[in-house]
């Protein structure tokens, strides 16, 4: 059997009549018929009944035609694929970040991508990871900037940079007379943190333990809702803060603030792109990539 003679069958049963359903196929009525009747002999089985006013299906032949369909179904999904495969840098890609990535990352990588791929927009969502690893998981997004460690049944990541933390001071502030900073040397003073649910919170405190006494002190230090407010509320002279490295490229604050690097071992966080692997546009992660690797970020170190 052959799918175009699967195609005249499901034809036939839709149409109930040779004339009709030959003409839909594109086909004169007697290479309709012959195909029907080859299909039958080569089966074994009547497919339908036929008389010289109507056609009619018959009950083995419901569940023939059915089977036929899912296998039609399935061949216009190869087809789509490899259409998708053909234009997969000419349609919208749906790309996540967490909160405190996305607005340091995006302004020097959507530029570059635009010169990768000028016909694939992008649709842009900042989120918490917990949300963005759902969204990923239910095709709502096709990739996302995470930190690391990330993992989600069948999410994919590749490494793209490591990012050090630095300390956001005021310039009247005794510390920033110092060159660089140790992390004990911050357990005196009033560190400023994002509030609970911001996955940057838990990577000060995993990568920086000495930046605070205990954990009771820690509960009551002053917290913010985004890395900008962190930024507003060292200004205000409310404390200082630690933030990743692309954080502190904004000119807002020149004047009233610095920043001055940690002495010793270095506190960072690695990150990650993430896409799904059943994800069928390869070339969009691919430009992605490139379009990092070309985006001179501020204080990172790009990872091929």
């Amino acid at each position: 059997m052959t799918l175009t003679e699967l195609r005249y069958m499901v034809t036939l049963a839709r149409e109930k009549h040779f004339g009709q359903a030959a003409k839909a196929c594109h086909v004169s009525q007697p290479t309709l018929s012959v195909a029907i009747n080859k299909l039958e002999s080569e089966l074994g089985v009547a497919l339908f009944e036929r008389d010289r006013n109507q056609v009619r299906i018959t009950d083995i032949g419901q569940q023939v035609v059915a089977q036929a369909q899912r296998v039609l179904d399935e061949v216009n999904q190869i087809r789509d694929i490899a259409k998708d495969q053909q234009s997969q840098l000419n349609t919208p890609l749906k790309i996540g970040a967490i909160y405190t990535v996305g607005p340091y990352l995006f302004p020097h990588l959507i530029p570059k991508l635009h010169k990768i791929a000028p016909e694939m927009p992008l649709f842009i969502k900042e989120d918490f990871t917990a949300n963005l690893r759902t969204k990923l998981q239910q095709g709502e997004l096709d990739a996302a900037f995470v930190a690391l460690p990330f993992s989600a049944a069948g999410i994919v990541t590749q490494v793209v940079y490591d990012e050090p933390f630095v300390v956001v001071m005021r310039h009247d502030h005794p510390l920033s007379k110092k060159n660089n900073i140790k992390a004990n040397e911050l357990k005196a003073e009033e560190l400023l943190l994002l509030g609970e649910g911001h996955c940057f919170r838990q990577q000060v405190m995993d990568a920086c333990p000495q930046c605070y006494s205990d954990q009771a002190a820690l509960q009551k230090n002053v917290e913010g809702t985004s890395l900008e407010t962190l930024r507003h509320m060292v200004a205000s002279g409310m404390g200082i803060t630690v933030l990743p490295s692309t954080a502190t490229q904004i000119q807002f604050y020149k004047s009233i603030l610095c920043t001055r690097p940690f002495n010793g071992p270095i506190p960072q966080r690695r990150i990650a792109l993430a896409w799904r692997v059943s994800f069928t546009r390869p070339k969009a992660i691919g430009a992605l990539i490139r379009a990092l690797q070309a985006s001179h970020l501020h204080g990172v170190c790009l990872l091929e």
